[in-house]
């Protein structure tokens, strides 16, 4: 399988979607249109990710190609082939879908708790987890439910924590790549942004990935193998 991905910032951990397609021997195309503008055919690929970035999915005039990634996560996703979009890729895709972006009012940062919806639970992808799960967030902007788009998990901070759009178009507002790994690397390149964002949390670091890392650390696995499996 030939897996397009998009990273959105200069440092782009592809965490444990990067495990679940190495385990499947998937051939990765990489693009960074951050730095070129440059974004995959349509035809050029079996699969299609979009991690996030620190831009928001409306920032246009910094990130030009903003517009054709939301066409293009969108049209993916409405073709049947699998189509994932993480935090800015989550956000992207809604504006591609036709939702609504709201940006700078729903700040979470850390291991949250996210709770599946009824159609989550039956979900082949979030089925997977319990009704209730940890799981890393990083994020302040959000976005409304697209139209049809299926309603997967949420929480209180950002009600659409995840959607599928068509068979296998798939959104989190939450950073299931995340692992504890990831996570320490965060925090040991950006303190003093992650300080403001949620204080003492450097400090807090090893406690909370004894307490919900871990756990998170399966999940995040689960979500990602899933999605693989359908592609």
């Amino acid at each position: 399988m030939r897996v397009a991905i998009i990273e959105n910032t200069a440092v782009t951990h592809h965490g444990q979607v990067g495990v679940a397609l190495h385990e499947a021997a998937a051939v990765i195309d990489l693009y960074k249109p951050w730095l070129d503008g440059r974004l995959p055919s349509p035809g050029s690929f079996d699969a299609l990710i979009s991690f996030g970035g620190e831009q928001s999915a409306l920032s246009d005039q910094s990130h030009p190609y903003l517009p054709d990634l939301a066409a293009l996560l969108y049209d993916t996703a409405l073709s049947g082939k699998a189509t994932l979009g993480i935090c800015l890729g989550a956000q992207a895709m809604a504006r591609g879908a036709g939702a609504h972006n709201t940006i700078g009012q729903n700040p979470e940062f850390g291991w949250c708790q996210i709770a599946l919806t009824d159609q989550g639970r039956a979900d082949p992808v979030l089925g997977q987890l319990p009704s209730e799960f940890p799981i890393f967030e990083w994020h302040s902007d959000h976005f409304t439910l697209p139209p049809d788009a299926v309603h997967l998990a949420t929480n209180a901070a950002a009600q659409v924590q995840s959607y599928r759009i068509g068979r296998a178009g798939y959104a989190t507002q939450f950073h299931f790549e995340a692992s504890r790994a990831v996570v320490r690397d965060w925090v040991n390149r950006f303190p003093d942004v992650i300080e403001t964002q949620n204080p003492g949390f450097g400090s807090r670091l090893p406690s909370e990935a004894v307490a919900r890392g871990q756990a998170a650390d399966a999940h995040g696995l689960a979500i990602a193998r899933a999605w693989v499996a359908l592609i």
